[in-house]
């Protein structure tokens, strides 16, 4: 495992770095490359930082290469596996509900690390006069003018690759290939839904309409109202510019004579008759599910399997963030405190006591407020790990702390000291390998701990920045849309679904790896 693991890392620093080099953008990979381009246009207040930012992508691409490297060489030079990991190891298989909870987990991280294969609203490939492009994958930002689409309005704008394939529907030599869901997972709005409509054989209660396009719903042609399949109220007919030239009346399927009013350009009968008499059900974001939207949309007119997806992806890159970031904190100071004692135990108990008494929403509403909006569209995700993160590292550092305390009156302790080891080689080569125990029962509880927290965020206004989707704001947008229950029913699903998974792992690790059941003595 560490060296398909490693391997895989090499693999990805390598790649995200060749793909920089051409100009390509591959999924998940990218990323560190991707933060540093955005980062480009902000003027931070340090020389350091601007560096920093800026070679993010090769600092990332370096990191995985080392682990991997680390990973690899480790697998080599560490000997047989241990006996006692391999039972618990063996344990925690037996125990179905958390084993297949992780292989659950594992499946739903490499479905979200796919990124724009699965959800985007860039098309993954186009062919055009016989030369095929890779929209999804370059950082070139393509224009309707590549295509052909040379409107002066139009021919400088990034492409709807979603149009752009009904305009290539017809011709042989012109392809569009998009992803699985083409729509982006957040701010890719649509204005309204159209849904083909009988009221004459359904008994019908309600609005229909004719449309000009039916790409283009949100602007009508002619409205009429009915009761029981029948026209009965006002009808209204707006031109192709939006603008209002028809108003009548109907009363149990027939028109009122004398309540017709037209003030448009052209004669009445050729204004009725300028589209299909086809009538459809148009509604406005949030809307009901239909064919192209399975769970409907959100209020913004969002795509909410797109959106639930971004969720995942935001939750994933979160736990892969902060976890690292804060065990190696919380292990670090725990064991420093535990192996010193004395006033350094002290003085780090007391710096404890005073951050664990901070507010932490206050800190959260009086930082978000402080940063400009131009910073938190970068570095808003950024900024709410290290809030969290914050506070996070301090319920650790107690357990590591006690294990400390008890493992350094040991044999093994002293015999190492005598032979010269240095306090860093005591306490990540000695102490920290006999707490692991610790370690691997709390990570899953963390993960449910900080998805829960991003969550209460999102939900109360003060998480993300509106380019990423989150599943507390789709929570509070389903509570503010009662009429639209999938909203709330898809993203609880979602989130009791991700923490249900997460906590059977964790009970199966905590049995698997409990330390009065898997000894060398039995």
């Amino acid at each position: 495992m560490k060296i398909l693991i490693g391997a895989f890392l090499i693999l990805a620093s390598v790649g995200s770095y060749f793909a920089e080099k051409w100009g390509m953008m591959f999924p998940t990979i990218s990323w560190g490359y991707n933060f540093a381009r955005s980062a480009k246009n902000l003027d931070l207040p340090f020389d350091f930082l601007e560096v920093l930012a800026s070679n993010m992508g090769h600092l990332s691409a370096i990191a995985a290469c080392l682990v991997g490297s680390w990973l690899i060489l480790s697998k080599f030079v560490s000997g047989p596996p241990n006996p006692v990991t391999l039972r618990k190891i063996q344990r925690f298989k037996s125990i179905k509900r958390g084993y297949y909870s992780f292989l659950i987990l594992l499946f739903l991280a490499g479905v979200a690390a796919l990124d724009q294969l699965i959800v985007g609203k860039e098309a993954l490939a186009v062919k055009y006069q016989g030369k095929w492009t890779f929209p999804a994958f370059t950082q070139k930002l393509e224009k309707n003018s590549d295509f052909g689409i040379n409107d002066p309005s139009k021919k400088d704008l990034e492409p709807n690759y979603r149009e752009l394939k009904k305009l290539f529907a017809d011709q042989a030599d012109a392809r569009v290939i998009l992803p699985l869901r083409p729509f982006d997972s957040a701010q890719d709005t649509i204005s309204a839904l159209a849904k083909e409509l009988d009221p004459s054989s359904s008994q019908y209660s309600g609005l229909g309409t004719r449309l000009y396009d039916l790409d283009r719903p949100e602007n009508p042609h002619l409205r009429f109202t009915y009761r029981n399949g029948l026209r009965h109220g006002d009808a209204q007919g707006w031109s192709q510019s939006d603008d209002r030239v028809y108003k009548a009346r109907y009363e149990n399927g027939q028109l009122v004579e004398g309540s017709e009013e037209w003030e448009g350009e052209g004669s009445l009968e050729e204004f009725l008759s300028a589209s299909p008499e086809q009538e459809y059900n148009v509604s406005y974001p949030p809307s009901d599910p239909q064919w192209a939207y399975p769970l409907g949309t959100t209020s913004r007119g969002e795509d909410v399997v797109a959106y639930l997806y971004g969720g995942l992806q935001v939750n994933f890159q979160a736990a892969l963030i902060f976890i690292p970031v804060v065990y190696l904190v919380g292990i670090t100071v725990g064991l420093l405190m535990g192996y010193f004692g004395g006033w350094f135990d002290l003085v780090v108990q007391r710096i404890i006591e005073i951050l664990s008494n901070i507010p932490f929403l206050f800190v959260v509403m009086i930082i978000r407020s402080a940063v400009p909006a131009q910073y938190l569209n970068v570095i808003g995700f950024y900024l709410i790990l290290g809030i969290l993160g914050l506070f996070g590292w301090m319920g650790m550092t107690y357990l590591m702390r006690t294990s400390a305390l008890k493992e350094k009156a040991r044999d093994y302790i002293a015999a190492s000291r005598v032979m010269g080891a240095g306090v860093p080689r005591i306490v990540f080569r000695h102490l920290m390998p006999n707490s692991v125990a610790i370690l691997v029962t709390l990570v899953p509880f963390s993960i449910s701990g900080l998805v829960l927290s991003m969550t209460a965020l999102d939900y109360l206004g003060f998480g993300l920045p509106d380019q990423y989707a989150s599943w507390g704001k789709l929570l509070k947008d389903g509570l503010s849309s009662l009429s639209s229950p999938l909203l709330v029913s898809s993203s609880f699903v979602c989130l009791v679904g991700m923490l249900v998974l997460v906590t059977f792992v964790g009970e199966a690790i905590r049995e698997a790896f409990d330390p009065k059941k898997y000894t060398y003595y039995r």
